[in-house]
C-alpha cells in the first residue's frame, strides 16, 4: 500500500511535534509505504492523443528513530497520483494562488482515479477564516469587510475587538484593539489602513472573547467524529494570541460540553463534504475558525493524554478507502 503526502519540504519538519510525521509513522507501522512530494512537484501532461495523468516527482522514504535525520531516501520516481492507494494533502497555509492551483491538479487526479484527502474541492470551499460564516449562531460578533469606515464603526461598537487577515496562520497579523469610553484605540486607524491596504484587502474583525485567557482550544474532527481531547493554547507573557507559533502554551484537556456541542454540529457536515480531518478553534463557547489545510496538535494531545490521535486518523483513512 503506497501513501503519498503532498507537503512542505521534509527537511523543514519539526520531528518533535509534526502532525504529518505522526501520520507517517502510524501508517508505516501498519505496513504502508511512505512517499512524499511538494506541491511544486505536481504536474499534468496530456493532449495530442497520448496518455494523460497528474504525476508527482516523489521520494520514497524510510522513517528513522533519530530526531535528525528522521528519514532516509529509498528512491525517487515520477508516478501518477492514481497509482497511489491514497494521497494526503498536507501543505501548510497560506492558501495562495499556488495552493489554489495545486487543488485543481489534485481534483484532476481524482477524475483519473486518485483518492485524495482532504477533498481538493472541499479545501477550496472552506477558507479557514471564512468557513465559520455558515454557522453564525456559533460565532462571536464578526465583520468581514475591507471598508475602513465600517471596520472602525464595528470596533467602536464592540469596544474590544480582534482584527486579522484572511490568509494568515499561526497568529500572524492578528491585533487586539480596545476603545475606551467611545475613544478609539490609538492604533485603530493605522492598523486598519495597513491590514486592508487602504481598503484593497478584505479582513475580519471579531469581538474579543475574554476566555482566551484560559485557552484557544483546537478541537480535532476525524472521520465525522470529535477527538475526545482538545489542545488549549494559552497566551503567555501578556500576549493576546494563544497560537503555539506565537509562544502559546499547549495544554491538552477533555472536551467541554460547549466544545462537544459545536463539534457534533460540524463534524458530520464537514465529513460528508470530503473533509476527513478538520481542526475547529473554540474560545469559551464560540467557534472562531475551521482549519482544513493541515490541522495539527496530534503529538501534543497524544503526549499529554495517551490518546493516539494518529491512530484514530489512520483508522479513519483506512475506513474511507474500503470498498462501499
Amino acid at each position: 500500500m503506497n501513501l503519498l503526502f503532498v507537503a512542505d519540504p521534509l527537511e523543514a519538519f519539526n520531528p518533535k511535534k509534526d502532525t504529518t510525521l505522526a501520520m507517517m509513522r502510524e501508517a508505516a507501522a501498519r505496513g504502508w509505504s511512505i512517499w512524499a512530494c511538494e506541491p511544486r512537484q505536481l504536474q499534468w501532461r496530456g493532449g495530442g492523443g497520448g496518455a494523460a495523468a497528474v504525476r508527482a516527482h516523489a521520494r520514497h522514504i524510510a522513517l528513522l528513530d533519530a530526531a535528525r535525520p528522521w528519514f532516509d531516501d529509498i528512491e525517487r520516481a515520477e508516478m501518477a497520483l492514481r497509482d497511489f492507494d491514497a494521497v494526503l494533502m498536507r501543505k501548510d497555509p497560506p492558501f495562495d494562488s499556488e495552493y489554489f492551483y495545486a487543488t485543481h491538479l489534485l481534483e484532476q487526479a481524482e477524475r483519473e482515479g486518485a483518492r485524495v484527502f482532504n477533498s481538493p474541492r472541499a479545501l477550496r470551499d472552506h477558507p479557514e477564516k471564512l468557513a465559520i460564516l455558515e454557522w453564525p449562531e456559533l460565532i462571536p460578533a464578526t465583520l468581514v469587510s475591507r471598508d475602513i469606515a465600517a471596520l472602525r464603526a464595528f470596533a467602536l461598537e464592540h469596544g474590544d475587538v480582534v482584527v486579522k487577515p484572511l490568509d494568515g496562520m499561526g497568529g500572524a497579523g492578528v491585533f487586539r484593539l480596545r476603545s475606551t469610553d467611545g475613544a478609539p484605540d490609538a492604533n485603530l486607524g493605522a492598523l486598519l489602513e495597513m491590514l486592508t491596504d487602504w481598503g484593497r484587502r478584505t479582513i475580519m474583525a471579531q469581538r474579543f472573547i475574554p476566555e482566551i485567557a484560559v485557552g484557544d482550544k483546537r478541537v480535532l474532527l476525524i472521520g465525522g467524529r470529535a477527538v475526545p481531547y482538545a489542545l488549549a493554547r494559552i497566551p503567555q507573557g501578556g500576549e493576546t494570541r494563544g497560537n503555539l507559533a506565537a509562544g502559546g502554551l499547549g495544554v491538552a484537556q477533555p472536551l467541554s460540553a460547549a466544545d462537544l456541542a459545536i463539534a457534533e454540529r460540524l463534524a458530520p457536515v464537514l465529513a460528508a463534504r470530503g473533509l476527513l480531518l478538520a481542526g475547529i478553534d473554540v474560545i469559551g463557547d464560540r467557534l472562531t475558525e475551521i482549519n482544513v489545510t493541515s490541522p495539527t496538535c496530534f503529538v501534543e494531545i497524544a503526549t499529554q493524554t495517551g490518546c493516539d490521535v494518529a491512530a484514530l486518523f489512520v483508522d479513519a483513512l483506512e475506513q474511507a478507502l474500503r470498498p462501499r
